[in-house]
């Protein structure tokens, strides 16, 4: 039978307590929210909606083709322009998702006989752009410049160090300027997914790689998603602008994909303005993340202290983390659920996402419920 092994995937999954499902939600909702990535609680801020919607009255719905035929306008290049500004680097390129852009980056980054060292903690789509890469991809232990350096060291020709600056289960950090050092050593660029770190690092929220002293650099290369602390949609690839002209003309994700929609870009323009405006929305977002780990942690919970705004609570099991994740949305409080193949080590837990909007009450309600239902 034509797709018969599905079945028995699905059966595989089951047992293991690994089935994922849709549950859309109502654009209304009671629930405390600690597992989107609303980081800066800006997704519904009036004047984000209101650039969403004049961009859609003014360009339309769709921007009617890929960027190089009639899917980039005006306020494309807008948002380029001030996103490059922002978090100091020569040039920008926005593509329709950060997944698309960590795709672009990586495979037109690392071409036939080169080397990518990725490191073991990256986001999926980092690692969907090596195994699509015509270079060779090697491994490198988790946020460990020494073996990104020894790695390096055993090849010749062009080479790539690729890393989150935030990792997205746990929410640690990237050692930046130790990967930095271990590649200059070696003459390879380095690429950096900064998708938890803009909005929440940084002087103002510029970024990760703004706060250690490399944006700008001509051999560092970052991505940003505009659907976190930017609370819209799409992502941009950010460095020297002859990286970025290389993109236009080498990365697939780029010149066969639709651009951004009008709207998405209106929304991120309108965000990255305000986040000029009130820096201190960056900052907040980090405290709500330490409060919740101190009071976590002092409720007995096994909580990984956090690097940006992401708070990881650890769980038994995958049944027992699925069980844990609905009991607390019963209670309502919405987390997120991380299991295998989501989690590099096989860990189960409970993600949490600090937002700059959180009161003091509701970070002990969530805090609480947690505690409360706790395997």
């Amino acid at each position: 039978m034509a797709f018969g092994w599905i079945d028995e995937q699905a059966e595989l999954r089951r047992r293991a307590g690994l089935v994922r499902t849709l549950r859309p939600r109502a654009a209304e909702s009671a629930l405390l929210d600690l597992a989107s990535n609303d980081y800066l609680g800006l997704a519904r801020h009036p004047e984000v909606t209101e650039g969403a919607a004049r961009a859609a009255r003014t360009w339309g719905g769709g921007s009617t083709g890929s960027r190089l035929v009639t899917g980039s306008t005006e306020l494309h290049a807008e948002l380029e322009g001030e996103l490059a500004d922002f978090c100091g680097f020569e040039a920008a390129l926005v593509f329709s998702s950060g997944y698309a852009a960590n795709l672009a980056v990586v495979t037109a980054l690392a071409p036939h006989g080169s080397l990518i060292v990725s490191d073991a903690g990256n986001h999926a789509s980092l690692i969907d752009g090596c195994r699509l890469a015509r270079g060779t991809t090697q491994v490198a232990a988790h946020a460990d410049p020494d073996a990104v350096r020894k790695a390096l060291g055993g090849h010749e020709g062009p080479a790539v160090a690729v890393s989150d600056t935030v990792f997205s289960v746990d929410g640690d950090a990237a050692p930046l300027t130790g990967l930095a050092e271990a590649c200059r050593e070696h003459g390879a660029g380095l690429v950096l997914d900064d998708a938890h770190g803009l909005g929440v690092l940084g002087d103002g929220g510029r970024g990760a790689p703004h706060a250690a002293g490399l944006a700008g650099a001509d051999d560092v290369v970052v991505t940003v998603t505009l659907s976190k602390s930017l609370g819209g949609q799409g992502g941009a690839v950010l460095g020297p602008s002859r990286v970025i002209g290389h993109q236009d003309n080498a990365a697939r994700t780029f010149i066969f994909d639709t651009g951004l929609a009008p709207a998405a870009a209106g929304a991120a323009l309108a965000a990255l303005r305000l986040l000029r405006r009130e820096p201190a929305r960056a900052a907040r977002a980090g405290e709500v993340a330490r409060e919740l780990h101190t009071r976590l942690t002092a409720a007995g919970l096994e909580a990984v202290r956090p690097d940006a705004a992401v708070v990881s609570v650890r769980a038994p099991s995958p049944e027992q983390a699925v069980r844990w994740a609905a009991d607390c949305r019963a209670a309502g409080l919405s987390v997120g659920c991380f299991r295998p193949p989501s989690v590099p080590d096989g860990v189960s837990r409970l993600r949490l996402t600090a937002r700059a909007d959180l009161s003091g009450a509701e970070i002990e309600r969530a805090v609480q419920v947690i505690g409360e239902t706790r395997p």
